[in-house]
């Protein structure tokens, strides 16, 4: 609806002030607004587009080039030992992997850090940096929709990057004519090593990187958080082991990131474990393990929840 004032004819009002003349009417007009008629999509499909876009976003998909470059870049050195290590496999015949599927991320989380610190913060900090957050909650989307998108698209975008190797290494086993069931066995295992993985390391970065709105300082948090715990437990580790405090060895792997992933994988999936002298952890403390493991994802989600809890405000 509009509403028109015609030209008022004034009068002169004593005191110099102008006045409509008496009995001149407003007019209002139809021009065509209506109230929206259309489904009504909800919370379900807010969340879904959020978790696509999130997602999109991590391999710079639907940004601008430059965006697109270090994620990419960091897809392709993760599938290229894997890629290398094939063609060895097929060309000499061997009759196993160089690397079994569970080591491959420990081997390469170097890479898988720095995709973390370089991701987490573009999933929320600039949220934050530009005031965003009140502008999602304003729609028919809550605070734990917002952390289960951004949690759920990061740990799947950590996961292709994980598991696209190992990928790789399963496809290329079976050129190789290698045993069906023993790679098919190794695969699964694997895909269940990076899955837990990339839980843990998403929502590890997401905190880290929710607390400030800086990207910078969240990349450099996130690579620090990453690369001292796990530099600080593997020296403790060898010096125990050097001191023949063999014992101390598995317990000291709790407090680091890749290592936790390490004792959980040796203890329940058969993996060999990249502890000084092998030195895993029993069955017992593996339990341990899958529980700090599990706790420490669930504790993720909890800050994650009680941080967006007021930057909603």
């Amino acid at each position: 609806m509009a509403v028109e004032h015609p030209p008022a004819q004034t009068g002169t009002h004593a005191g110099g002030q102008t006045v409509p003349r008496a009995g001149e009417q407003t007019r209002i007009h139809n021009i065509g607004y209506r109230n929206y008629d259309g489904p009504r999509l909800g919370r379900a499909y807010a969340r879904r587009s959020l978790y696509s876009q999130s997602l999109r976003g991590a391999y710079g998909l639907g940004r601008s080039a430059k965006s697109k470059v270090l994620p990419m870049i960091l897809f392709v050195v993760m599938c290229l030992p894997a890629a290398i290590m094939v063609a060895v496999a097929v060309a000499t015949k061997m009759d196993d992997l160089p690397v079994d599927y569970t080591r491959y991320a420990v081997i390469m989380q170097a890479v898988i850090g720095l995709y973390v610190a370089a991701q987490a913060p573009q999933a929320v900090s600039l949220d934050l940096r530009f005031k965003t957050i009140p502008l999602y909650f304003s729609r028919p989307i809550e605070t734990a929709d917002y952390v289960r998108a951004k949690y759920a698209a990061l740990a799947s975008a950590l996961f292709v990057l994980t598991a696209a190797p190992l990928l790789v290494l399963y496809v290329g086993a079976l050129l190789a004519k290698l045993d069906f069931t023993d790679q098919t066995k190794g695969f699964a295992q694997g895909l269940v090593s990076v899955a837990l993985l990339s839980l843990l390391f998403s929502g590890i970065g997401l905190v880290i990187s929710a607390v400030t709105p800086r990207r910078g300082f969240g990349v450099a948090a996130v690579i620090a958080a990453l690369t001292i715990s796990y530099g600080a437990v593997s020296t403790l580790q060898a010096i125990a082991f050097d001191q023949s405090s063999t014992g101390a060895v598995p317990w000291l792997g709790l407090f680091s990131p890749i290592t936790l992933i390490d004792g959980v994988q040796t203890a329940f999936l058969g993996a060999s474990s990249a502890f000084p002298g092998g030195i895993g952890p029993s069955s017992g403390q593996g339990v341990v393990f899958a529980l700090v493991t599990l706790g420490a994802i669930a504790g993720c989600y909890g800050l994650l929840m009680r941080r967006y809890r007021k930057a909603g405000l």
